[in-house]
C-alpha cells in the first residue's frame, strides 16, 4: 500500500509540473490502492474490536471505575469506499499534489468523557490511559504469543498520585507480568509502591 501510495503521490506531483493530467494512469493506481486498502481497514477494525475491551478492563482496574474513557478507531473507509473517497477528492488531491484520503490517514481517537483526552485530560489521567494501553499490548500479546513480554515503562509515575502509582504496580503483581523495567526520576514514590507489593524487586541509581 506504501509503495503505491508513494507512486500516487509522485504521478500527481508529475501532473502538477508538467501542466497535464491522464485519468487512465491515474485510475491504475487507484485501483491497485483499493485493492490494498480494503483489508488493511478490516484487518484495523477487528484488531480494534478485540483490543478495546482489553483496554478498558485495564483502565478501569488503575483508575478504579473514576473515568470513562474509549478509543475511537477513525478511517475514511468507515463511511465510504476508497474509490468512492478518491474521485470526490480528486480535484483537491491535484492542488495538494498527495492523495488527501485513504488508510495512510487512518487515526485513534483516545477519549475520556466523550472529549478528546489529549486536550481535555489533566496530565495525570493521560499518563493513566498510557499505563492502561501499555497494560492492554501486554495482555494482547502474551494471548497471541503465550509468552510474558518484558514491560519497558520510561517515566510513566510523573503526574500521577502515589494511590494511582501503587495501584499500577499492585496490578503487575497480581498479574504475575514477569521481568519490568521501570524509569523514574523520584526514587521514594517508586520503592513506596515497590514495598506494597510482593515483587523481588532491584533499584540501580543512574547519574
Amino acid at each position: 500500500y506504501n509503495k503505491i501510495l508513494s507512486q500516487r503521490n509522485a504521478l500527481l506531483k508529475f501532473f502538477a509540473k508538467n501542466r497535464t493530467f491522464d485519468q487512465e494512469t491515474l485510475s491504475i493506481y487507484n485501483h491497485q490502492m483499493c485493492a490494498l486498502a480494503k483489508p488493511i481497514y478490516e484487518k484495523r477494525k477487528s484488531f480494534m474490536e478485540v483490543f478495546i475491551p482489553i483496554f478498558s478492563k485495564r483502565h478501569q482496574s488503575i483508575s478504579q471505575g473514576a473515568e470513562e474513557v474509549d478509543i475511537r478507531y477513525v478511517s475514511d473507509l468507515g463511511e465510504n469506499e476508497l474509490e468512492v473517497l478518491l474521485d470526490t477528492h480528486l480535484e483537491k488531491d491535484k492542488i495538494l499534489q498527495y492523495s488527501s484520503v485513504g488508510t495512510h490517514k487512518d487515526d485513534l481517537d483516545f477519549q475520556i468523557a466523550g472529549m478528546p483526552i489529549k486536550k481535555f485530560g489533566s496530565q495525570g489521567q493521560q499518563k493513566t490511559f498510557l499505563i492502561a494501553l501499555k497494560l492492554a499490548q501486554f495482555d494482547f500479546i502474551k494471548e497471541k504469543s503465550g509468552m510474558n513480554p518484558i514491560v519497558l515503562l520510561d517515566d510513566i509515575f510523573d503526574k500521577l498520585d502515589q494511590d494511582r502509582v501503587t495501584q499500577t504496580i499492585q496490578l503487575f503483581d497480581r498479574d504475575r507480568m514477569g521481568q519490568i523495567f521501570i524509569s523514574d526520576t523520584h526514587q521514594d514514590r517508586i520503592k513506596a509502591a515497590l514495598q506494597e507489593s510482593v515483587f523481588e524487586y532491584e533499584i540501580f541509581n543512574l547519574s
